[in-house]
């Protein structure tokens, strides 16, 4: 089965792949690596603040569909995709909000949905106490390719 075929079977329509807000590109390939760059959530606050958990892991889902649109962009189709190999999540939240894991769930459960095995990952998930434009969560990829 092909990965637009699954994303279709879960009932999942990829965003178009966002123009980079900044002086960089939006991924780069370098021997058999794509390297997303960070992608921001369009949900806006805080975590621990003005935000709860499950806000968030929605707002880090949506990162992975602009993730993945990304790869689409860069490979021209998802089924050169070998394995992603790592997700880096930044959480917009307080002091004392602890459950950034969580949160990034919602971009790593994603990744497996869409991919099965191929999309377990190595991660890391971090506080940070801003995100550009105030967004609540910004994520970037790895990606092995064929």
């Amino acid at each position: 089965m092909t990965i637009e075929t699954k994303l279709a079977e879960l009932g999942i329509t990829l965003p178009d792949a966002p123009a980079p807000a900044a002086n960089y590109v939006p991924y780069v390939i370098s021997g058999n690596l794509l390297f997303v760059s960070g992608q921001i959530s369009a949900l806006k606050g805080k975590l621990g603040a003005d935000l709860a958990v499950e806000d968030g892991a929605e707002a880090a889902r949506g990162c992975g569909l602009a993730l993945l649109a990304q790869a689409r962009a860069a490979l021209g189709s998802l089924d050169r995709v070998k394995r992603v190999v790592k997700l880096g999540g930044f959480v917009n939240s307080t002091a004392e909000f602890t459950d950034q894991p969580e949160v990034v769930n919602g971009c790593s459960d994603l990744m497996v949905e869409v991919f099965g095995d191929k999309g377990r990952h190595a991660r890391a998930a971090v506080s940070a106490p801003a995100l550009p434009r105030g967004v609540a969560v910004e994520i970037e990829a790895v990606f092995e390719i064929e």
